[in-house]
């Protein structure tokens, strides 16, 4: 156990660095030219940021928004708050953020739900940007 400003950590605990390991571990994760390239054959691009986010930065055109804190409810195909979209466990969902870290939680839980082929953005929508792939104006979606 690494003492922290906390103290030592509690037997069992894992740090936020060992739990981001072992979520990317499972993930095929997409740089964003296969994202783009993914999105155009048929999956799903979700962003997770918060509005504030989106507003500041832009979203990808075609991405659907559905906010981090709801996610698993609405991509669950056995939840009755589903979106109309996640209807099937085989669904495509490459989930966004600002730079790839809470993306790579976020599909780890889809996974965890049985959506196999979840996975995210490696680097988030500031790779996107990088990359010289469109952007639009977060305030007017």
């Amino acid at each position: 156990m690494s003492p922290t400003a906390a103290g030592p950590r509690p037997a069992g605990a894992r740090g936020i660095d060992q739990i981001l390991a072992e979520a990317r571990s499972r993930l095929d994760r997409h740089d964003p030219l296969r994202a783009a390239r993914a999105r155009d054959a048929g999956a799903v691009l979700v962003d997770i940021r918060p509005a504030a986010q989106r507003d500041a930065s832009g979203v990808i055109p075609g991405a659907l928004v559905v906010e981090r804190n709801v996610l698993e409810w609405r991509f669950d195909p056995a939840s009755d708050a589903r979106l109309p979209v996640a209807d099937r466990y085989d669904l495509r969902v490459i989930v966004y953020c600002q730079e790839g870290y809470t993306s790579s939680l976020a599909a780890a839980a889809l996974q965890d739900l049985g959506l196999r082929l979840a996975t995210d953005l490696a680097g988030g929508i500031v790779a996107w940007q990088r990359a010289g792939l469109p952007v639009v104006s977060g305030a007017a979606r």
